[in-house]
């Protein structure tokens, strides 16, 4: 991965049509437009899982306080900084009346979308996509990921962080700019740490980066480093309990692995998951065919300098690699990185491709046409079946909840009113309930002392390295943190339900559903 070596200077191609502020603003513009109506599709079907990160940012901005419940101090929060944003942004809504999160994440939205598209216009630039090449390759590697099932499944987790992050760094070690591409990569591992994956392989492909990979790294520690040592001593691991949690769902899914979760999805929803994968299955032939060209052709001049963008697709290979290891279950968001990374070196590769057949009489341009043109179908075919899902959507096309988000709030509301202050045990999906109930409801995502028993039990299995990472994670964890005592147990059962403390629901996945209020069983 040996490209060309590029300057932060402007080439003169790249001074004029396309990269003109102009274009660069209609771009971040339209971009801004078309993620407000994305989220106005999706803001009342968000997932359980986005409300837990929502519940922190709610309890962040009206209490400083980090926990999934107001009563308690939890690390189950995938992502600090999306956390951290959001609890930014709620707190600004506290200034014109009521908290809301919810608003909080639109604009956020809006906001790192802006940013994704600007990542674009800087990339295509730097690579000498010129005119309206530039402008369409930007266009559709921003539709690739905004029109996916599987990121507006997701949206409120980190799904949009993740592209804008992961393009910014791509431009910057284009453009040779070791401190911007720490500062990013310094950003990406507080989305989330194991994007990693990304920061190294981006870092080591070119010789700019390499030769001050020092400084790169120190701009990395400085973002990040904060964050980190505070949640090492104050929450008492800096890997939120998150890792630990969902390793330890193994047979949540049955057979199904995250290897193997594409096909699970596929078999329930042919038509929106092949669309959804078709991107990132093309990103994979697309960088094949790009290496056999790369070492197959011998070049009168250096290669192209791709090395970037080759990364990006070789790191959502090996997330997808790390991921399968790791044994976790084929949690839809969390196929989100690779996609991305993929369908974005697909875009990049087939707009280059397009733009130096526009630049050589002896090549015709026809075929990178068709197959950028073939790469926007996908984007467009993607975003077709989102409405076709209806507008707005009621529920998540890639969904598995046991009850809609209105439902869920319906009962949370209604169950934070009938426990005055009481303990609840979760009936095993907590956040939206946790959301809109701001009671004690408690499982190993909100209460510290029940997932202190996970922590055990992942030390105690495993190896002798494995043993000391954790302890040294979990070096400053409070062991005497005991679970919190329960006061009442809300248990989810399937088919109709009716009477006092019963709560009938509905969701896409499962049907009708109840909840039911139990008294807790002694223990």
């Amino acid at each position: 991965m040996e490209p060309e070596q590029t300057t932060s200077e402007d080439p003169p191609a790249a001074r004029s049509g396309w990269s003109a502020q102009s274009s660069t603003l209609g771009l971040v513009a339209v971009a801004g437009v078309f993620a407000a109506l994305v989220f106005l599709l999706v803001k009342d079907s968000l997932t359980d899982d986005a409300y837990i990160t929502l519940a922190y940012a709610k309890n962040l901005a009206t209490d400083g306080h980090w926990g999934l419940i107001p009563q308690q101090i939890s690390n189950s929060a995938t992502s600090p900084l999306n956390v951290l944003l959001l609890g930014a942004l709620a707190w600004v809504t506290t200034w014109f009346g009521e908290v809301s999160p919810v608003f909080g994440l639109g604009v956020l939205t809006v906001l790192v979308t802006m940013a994704q598209a600007w990542g674009w216009a800087r990339l295509v630039r730097a690579l000498r996509l010129t005119g309206w090449v530039g402008i369409a390759t930007a266009a559709v590697g921003l539709l690739l990921v905004l029109a996916n099932p599987f990121v507006l499944s997701a949206v409120g987790l980190e799904v949009l962080l993740v592209p804008a992050v992961l393009v910014l760094m791509v431009a910057f070690v284009l453009e040779s700019r070791p401190v911007a591409f720490g500062v990013v990569a310094g950003l990406a591992l507080l989305i989330r740490l194991d994007l990693v994956i990304f920061v190294v392989l981006l870092a080591l492909c070119t010789q700019a980066i390499r030769r001050k990979l020092h400084i790169a790294a120190l701009s990395a520690v400085l973002v990040s480093a904060p964050w980190y040592l505070f949640s090492w001593f104050y929450l008492g691991s800096a890997v939120p309990d998150t890792l630990v949690i969902k390793q330890s769902q193994g047979g949540l899914f049955g057979i199904w692995t995250y290897l193997t979760g594409p096909i699970m999805y596929f078999i329930g929803k042919m038509r929106d998951v092949g669309f959804a994968f078709l991107p990132m299955v093309f990103g994979v032939l697309a960088l094949l065919a790009w290496l056999l060209v790369r070492f197959g052709v011998r070049w009168t001049n250096r290669p192209p300098a791709l090395g970037p963008v080759l990364a990006l697709g070789l790191g959502g290979l090996a997330y997808y690699g790390v991921y399968t290891v790791m044994g976790v279950g084929p949690y839809h968001w969390y196929y989100v990185p690779p996609m991305v990374a993929l369908s974005s070196a697909l875009a990049v590769l087939a707009g280059w491709w397009l733009a130096r057949a526009r630049e050589q009489e002896r090549l015709r341009i026809a075929a990178p046409l068709g197959a950028l043109g073939l790469v926007a179908l996908l984007g467009l075919g993607n975003l077709a079946n989102d409405m076709r899902h209806g507008v707005p959507w009621e529920s998540p096309v890639i969904f598995g909840n046991w009850a809609s988000a209105q439902d869920y709030a319906r009962v949370g509301e209604e169950l934070g009113q009938r426990l005055a202050g009481a303990t609840v045990a979760s009936p095993g999906e907590i956040g939206t309930l946790a959301y809109f109930c701001e009671c004690s409801i408690v499982d190993v995502f909100s209460d510290r002392g029940q997932a202190i028993d996970r922590v055990d039990e992942r030390i105690d299995e495993s190896n002798a390295i494995g043993k000391a990472v954790w302890r040294f994670n979990y070096l400053w964890l409070d062991r005497s943190v005991q679970p919190r005592p329960v006061d009442y147990e809300l248990v989810y059962e399937e088919g109709p339900g009716s009477g006092p403390d019963t709560w009938e629901v509905n969701s896409a996945n499962k049907g009708v559903g109840h909840f039911r209020l139990e008294p807790a069983q002694p223990r």
